[in-house]
């Protein structure tokens, strides 16, 4: 790296959006996601924990976020939001909006894959998970706290990609950047988008959240807890961030959950 990571470094370079953020850099921890969900009922202010390596970190429906120092950037943030939990359903999909929009404007090509990929190449590139404190952790304040975790492979060894077992894409452009310079583009892009949810919802990012899906307009399969469920031309999302695919002139709507698509084989 040209840079080694440092919290004073990336607080330098925060919009006025994003530099209210509590940042903590530790070397290694299992899950920075589980580290903040078991804190947040401490945290008065939206906070940042970025591991240099992580040993446990999680993704969607159970699997493993499998990182190694200097091969991934994992982190997570805590963000309270005066909406109503049920209208933070779709955040998970503009989070993935930021994400591409800043990986696109640092020269990565990427693109979507409902509900929480970011793909390059048509692999996993990133990956999201927004979660909620469960009740024993949960602040008692009017606010409904989330935990977004995110998960980006900058330069892969070999021995890491095996373990992962799926196919999966680096950017090793982003590996040689100042990861200071790096964090800072993502935070100040999150912090925007997550003001503006706060103000407008969902509604704003679906043009390029539909945009920007790889699989917009093709024939998928949607799994639900690994069984295959319907095939369908996908129409893009709606205003709750459910996928829309049509088959016959009949429409359906799948929420997230255990949910996952993949192109229609024949």
């Amino acid at each position: 790296m040209t840079s080694a990571i440092r919290s004073n470094r990336i607080a330098d370079g925060l919009n006025r959006n994003a530099g209210k953020i509590a940042i903590d850099i530790v070397d290694e921890t299992g899950s920075t996601s589980t580290d903040l969900l078991q804190r947040v009922h401490t945290l008065s202010s939206p906070a940042l924990l970025l591991a240099r390596r992580q040993t446990a970190g999680r993704g969607r429906n159970g699997k493993t976020w499998h990182s190694e120092e200097n091969s991934s950037l994992t982190f997570s943030l805590a963000w309270p939001f005066s909406r109503p939990e049920a209208e933070l359903a779709g955040l998970s999909l503009a989070v993935g909006v930021s994400i591409a929009q800043t990986l696109r404007e640092l020269g990565v090509l990427v693109m979507l894959k409902w509900p929480n990929d970011i793909l390059r190449d048509g692999k996993k590139l990133a990956g999201i998970l927004v979660e909620r404190p469960s009740d024993h952790f949960r602040k008692k304040t009017d606010k409904n706290w989330v935990i977004i975790g995110i998960g980006i492979n900058l330069q892969l060894p070999d021995e890491l990609e095996a373990q992962i077992r799926q196919p999966v894409a680096e950017a090793r452009w982003l590996s040689g950047m100042d990861k200071n310079l790096l964090m800072t583009a993502f935070l100040n892009h999150l912090a925007d988008a997550f003001v503006l949810f706060e103000k407008e919802g969902l509604a704003p990012f679906i043009p390029s959240w539909n945009n920007l899906h790889a699989y917009d307009g093709r024939q998928v399969t949607v799994f639900q807890h690994a069984r295959e469920e319907q095939t369908g031309t996908v129409m893009g999302i709606d205003g709750y961030g459910r996928l829309i695919l049509e088959n016959n002139g009949h429409r359906m709507s799948f929420s997230t959950g255990d949910v996952s698509l993949r192109p229609f084989d024949g």
